[in-house]
């Protein structure tokens, strides 16, 4: 099975894409509380980091499909890891060599943030182009492997900090540089189909005056704030709002989470073609919004921990869900179509913990409240689906 021929290749970076994805959002939330005791920065100003994260994302996304179309999606995707690496590898030395801790945690943000933002945007088009069926459910599993990523840098990271201490942060920074490292080399080998031919895909103004285009951009705003609302600060949450260590906290809050995220994108890609998706998308929004009244004020620290992973297993078919929804709706979309879903996304995984970062600050750095405040956004999500489902349901049936 040669590399430069099998399209299980090109899977098989497009997963190791995703762990990527996985460390550059999840790792530096696991040292929030490190950076506020040492380096006394705000939870407010750490919550901006994120923001930063996503909003650097969001600007890349804007950019990137013109890009693609002329630079061409292997250039872009191996440039995505590369930047993704350096990026890491700045996390760990720049707090110490500028002035301000918090600008080198910003620059450094900046430069994985790029590669984030083109690996987002590169990679469900790259699988949506391999020859095949069960489109649904390739993206499905496709998105599960953030979440076994999630997981991973979770667990190996709690592990190393227990074993290594907590001040050995910079070291394990690099170590995960390393994947994103290494799969550039894999994604210049693997074969990469082209999702539409060549000025045959949509353009920008074309998607923008679509008004069903308009319903997935907020389904994915929504989709991005309900998921990273509760992921980005599930640590912290269950450290100071809990009381419980740092070890525990990061296993039962982000790890959790990630786990029954991961579990839900499996369920949906075994049972997708038999489920109104919309419907499914509708019922997990609901019970989002559930978890995270749960969360905030049930006087239970077990009960709490167990919404957090509701809360896991209800975003899990979002993302992944209005993708291919958007694909079958707009089957001409091509990377403008990707780049743009991704666009509006990003806007939800900046706004929705920086808005909970701030809520928190401005009721004396409670993140329950934070958390309370952001039930809003699934329940945004449930009201759009409601109001513009059935023209969803009526695009997808006239494209089949």
């Amino acid at each position: 099975m040669s590399i430069r021929t099998s399209y299980k290749h090109t899977v098989a970076a497009s997963y190791i894409g995703y762990i990527t994805q996985a460390i550059i959002n999840n790792f530096a939330p696991m040292l929030f509380l490190k950076f506020h005791a040492d380096y006394g920065i705000s939870l407010e100003k750490l919550g901006l980091l994120v923001m930063i994260n996503f909003g650097t994302q969001l600007i890349v996304d804007l950019l990137s499909a013109k890009l693609a179309d002329k630079a061409g999606y292997r250039v872009l995707i191996v440039a995505a890891h590369i930047m993704a690496a350096a990026g890491l590898i700045l996390f760990a030395f720049l707090p110490e060599m500028t002035p301000d801790p918090y600008m080198g945690l910003c620059a450094a943000v900046i430069v994985y943030a790029v590669g984030g933002g083109l690996t987002e945007v590169l990679i469900s088009p790259i699988v949506e182009a391999i020859p095949g069926d069960e489109k649904a459910a390739a993206m499905s599993m496709l998105h599960s492997f953030y979440c076994w990523g999630s997981v991973l840098v979770v667990l190996v990271s709690t592990a190393l900090f227990t074993v290594l201490g907590i001040n050995s942060w910079r070291y394990i920074a690099c170590m995960w540089a390393v994947v994103p490292t290494v799969n550039a080399v894999y994604f210049s080998r693997v074969p990469i189909a082209e999702l539409v031919k060549s000025g045959e895909g949509m353009t920008v103004g074309e998607l923008i005056k679509s008004r069903v285009f308009l319903v997935f951009a907020l389904l994915m705003i929504c989709s991005g704030a309900s998921e990273l609302a509760m992921s980005q600060w599930a640590s912290a949450f269950a450290e100071q709002g809990l009381g419980v260590s740092k070890a525990v906290g990061d296993i039962a809050g982000p790890c959790f989470f990630a786990v029954m995220m991961g579990t839900a994108r499996v369920v949906h890609a075994k049972i997708s073609g038999r489920v109104d998706l919309s419907l499914y998308i509708g019922i997990c929004a609901a019970v989002c919004a559930a978890s995270y009244f749960t969360a905030a004020l049930s006087p239970s620290p077990v009960v709490s921990l167990f919404a957090c992973g509701i809360c896991g297993f209800s975003v899990g078919v979002m993302w992944p869900g209005v993708f291919s929804l958007a694909s079958q709706s707009c089957p001409l979309g091509g990377t403008a179509l990707f780049a743009l879903l991704a666009l509006a996304g990003d806007c939800g995984c900046s706004a929705g913990p920086a808005l909970v970062g701030a809520v928190s600050g401005a009721a004396g750095d409670s993140l329950r409240c934070g958390l309370l405040f952001a039930a809003i956004f699934p329940l945004i999500l449930l009201i759009a689906l409601l109001f513009g489902g059935k023209a969803i349901n009526r695009e997808c049936r006239r494209t089949s």
